[in-house]
């Protein structure tokens, strides 16, 4: 079987164990719906809640449309594939899937970035934060990231499906993810481990130093303060986005920068299911309950509804 006769793949899914089917199906479907709703919530407080106008939920709240396309980009497709009897996706299909997903991703990826250097401003030079960090750059920011993941994906995406797929059309997967594409090819595969090594390796690398800089003057700085509360503040308002920031370039290093030779599927499924289903549910949760002035605009909104 060569490139030109494959119309369309078959995704395994999570399990062939048919007996785990419901159980798994109600799982991700309270976890998509937690998802959509902690995410809408997230983006609807800060849209509405005039004391959330600012850059740190400007970033939150694009973060949070971030989190629900890439996740809405894998998990009703894996939902269906429960109780369908036809698990295919077409090749077009396949394609696009993996692009919104590795867009989106990337996305985050530049996102925390620009947080964390959000972060920075406000601690370290509190005074000149409205100037450094004013709308206008705060928006070339954000659309700065949309366009690195959409280009980082388009070139990603390029690099896979011009691959011969000669072995078999069945990816052990659950969605169109670039490792598993990588155990159908019969092509040489090193130029787009180059690919994901240079080009993903820039990015998550550029970001990281970002972060790792921001954060070493954060906690310089903030061991300066003399007040523990002032301490507790300055930390707590860093809490959060630290704890995303660990969670999802943890498992997306994991996952994607390793050589190919260790690639282990059923390790690999585990870990996809941690950053493209969990993750997205799991950010509004951290920056909600960390954050006073979000759970006070989540309440307040609440408290309009009911009215």
């Amino acid at each position: 079987m060569n490139k030109s006769k494959v119309t369309e793949f078959i995704l395994m899914g999570l399990t062939d164990k048919t007996e785990l089917y419901i159980p798994l199906f109600i799982v991700f479907l309270h976890v998509y719906i937690t998802t959509v709703l902690g995410n809408v919530g997230i983006i609807t407080v800060s849209s509405l809640d005039t004391r959330l106008h600012k850059p740190m939920y400007l970033f939150l709240s694009n973060l949070s449309f971030v989190d629900l396309i890439y996740s809405t980009s894998v998990t009703p497709k894996m939902l269906r594939d429960f109780f369908s009897g036809n698990k295919a996706i077409s090749f077009i299909g396949c394609a696009l899937q993996m692009y919104v997903f590795v867009s989106f991703a990337t996305v985050e990826c530049l996102l925390l970035g620009v947080m964390a250097y959000d972060r920075y401003v406000a601690i370290c030079n509190p005074l000149l934060y409205s100037v450094v960090m004013s709308t206008i750059i705060c928006l070339q920011l954000v659309t700065a990231a949309y366009l690195g993941g959409l280009l980082t994906a388009l070139v990603h995406t390029s690099f896979v499906f011009h691959l011969d797929f000669c072995r078999s059309n069945v990816i052990n997967h659950f969605f169109c993810d670039i490792p598993p594409l990588f155990k159908l090819s019969c092509s040489d595969i090193s130029v787009n481990i180059a690919v994901i090594f240079i080009l993903g390796g820039l990015v998550t690398l550029t970001c990281l130093v970002i972060i790792l800089v921001s954060y070493t003057y954060i906690v310089l700085t903030i061991l300066r303060i003399r007040s523990a509360q002032g301490r507790y503040k300055a930390f707590s308002t860093c809490a959060s986005h630290m704890t995303a920031v660990t969670i999802f370039y943890g498992t997306v290093i994991f996952m994607y920068f390793r050589p190919s030779t260790s690639y282990a599927l059923h390790q690999d499924r585990v870990a996809s299911v941690f950053y493209s289903i969990l993750i997205p549910m799991l950010n509004p949760m951290i920056y909600s309950l960390r954050n006073t002035e979000v759970k006070g605009a989540l309440k307040s909104l609440l408290k309009h509804l009911k009215c």
